[in-house]
């Protein structure tokens, strides 16, 4: 049986174009309002084809002490050039970045996946610390 951490793939996101690249504060304080953006491509732009995208990337915060993450946004990206006229015929492609808003009384760990049609998911972590 295949894990989900089989799945997931990582890499130095300055070099791998499928990382998510996770920007925020590293540290906030408690009942403060945090910011998250991510990114895909950031240092080296992914593909944004009809035939090779990013199609949707997934925001999670695991607070410190707990099993399981709280899933903070998921943002699909549903445009990459296709219309009826066929594929990368239109002049509207999405670009692969979300940016999402939450607040915490515990530091813990951000999570960012993201899913190439082609290459599957990546992933990528930030640690936050809350005071």
């Amino acid at each position: 049986m295949i894990s989900a951490k089989e799945l997931l793939q990582t890499a130095d996101w300055k070099s791998e174009k499928h990382v998510p690249v996770i920007e925020s504060p590293d540290k906030a304080k408690k009942g403060e309002v945090i910011e998250v953006k991510v990114t895909i491509g950031k240092e080296i732009p992914h593909p944004n084809t009809t035939e090779h995208h990013i199609r949707r990337s997934t925001i999670y915060f695991l607070p410190q002490g707990e099993k399981f993450p709280c899933e903070l946004g998921r943002f699909e990206f549903s445009a990459h050039g296709a219309s009826a006229q066929g594929p990368n015929t239109s002049t509207v492609y999405t670009q692969p970045a979300a940016v999402c808003s939450f607040k915490s009384d515990k530091s813990g760990t951000l999570i960012a996946i993201s899913y190439c049609n082609i290459h599957g998911l990546w992933q990528n972590f930030k640690e936050l610390a809350v005071e």
